[in-house]
């Protein structure tokens, strides 16, 4: 059975925990002025939700040595167009087929301006640089799939509302005055969907004092981003993967 919301819900938990601890990890080596970002790079507090996504296709019936994680796997070293390679966070192949990228990421507290935009810039970045990629013939016989999870923690600067960007002569959309950070990515993420630079994209807010998730846009919650990972294997299978 594919994983269901209430496996979301744990692995979500479980991704707040172990970060807690790699935190408590760097602080306790004397780093602690650099505790959230060496948590964060530490990347293992991940691998909740990546053995969830990767459960969609192990059921499926793709072999265990076809799903890649971590930065330490060649496997999810994958060719670029605008540089050599990039490493994505979860990579399934098989039989020659990239059947699936897809990046994990999260955007927590206390810095979310500059931090939000990193984010965006690379989301786009990797996506269009993974698609030029697909056109020079260098990931395949099939189109990649692109998908994008990403964990937005519910903070009181995440919440509170933006005031109205600021550009002269230049400015933007009205659509984005008086928006939240927690506002905003649901007007990002759904733009990536409509405009195809991603096929699936799940984003949950949550909080290591409330771990349960919170899906502020039905567009890009677990239910669609599940559908779409099912659809590419349903694809994938009609054409004999795996």
């Amino acid at each position: 059975m594919p994983p269901e919301p209430s496996d979301l819900r744990a692995a979500v938990a479980a991704y707040w925990k172990l970060k807690a601890g790699q935190l408590a990890l760097a602080e306790a080596a004397g780093s602690s002025a650099e505790g959230t970002s060496k948590a964060v790079r530490g990347g293992g507090h991940f691998a909740p939700i990546a053995a969830l996504i990767a459960r969609f296709f192990t059921e499926a019936g793709y072999p265990v040595s076809s799903i890649a994680t971590g930065q330490r796997d060649a496997r999810t070293t994958l060719p670029g167009y605008f540089r050599p390679t990039k490493d994505w966070d979860l990579v399934v192949s098989h039989r020659g087929v990239l059947v699936a990228a897809i990046e994990l990421k999260a955007l927590g507290g206390p810095s979310f301006g500059n931090n939000y935009n990193n984010r965006i810039e690379e989301a786009l970045g990797n996506a269009v640089d993974l698609s030029r990629a697909n056109l020079q013939a260098l990931v395949g016989p099939e189109r990649p799939w692109l998908g994008y999870f990403f964990v937005m923690e519910d903070h009181p600067k995440s919440r509170a509302p933006g005031g109205r960007p600021r550009g002269d002569p230049f400015v933007s959309g009205r659509e984005w005055s008086g928006r939240s950070y927690q506002e905003r990515f649901v007007l990002t993420g759904e733009r990536l969907i409509d405009e195809g630079t991603y096929d699936a994209l799940c984003y949950v807010v949550s909080s290591p004092q409330t771990p349960a998730p919170i899906e502020p846009s039905k567009r890009l919650d677990w239910r669609h981003f599940s559908a779409a990972i099912q659809a590419r294997i349903a694809y994938l299978a009609n054409l004999g993967y795996p």
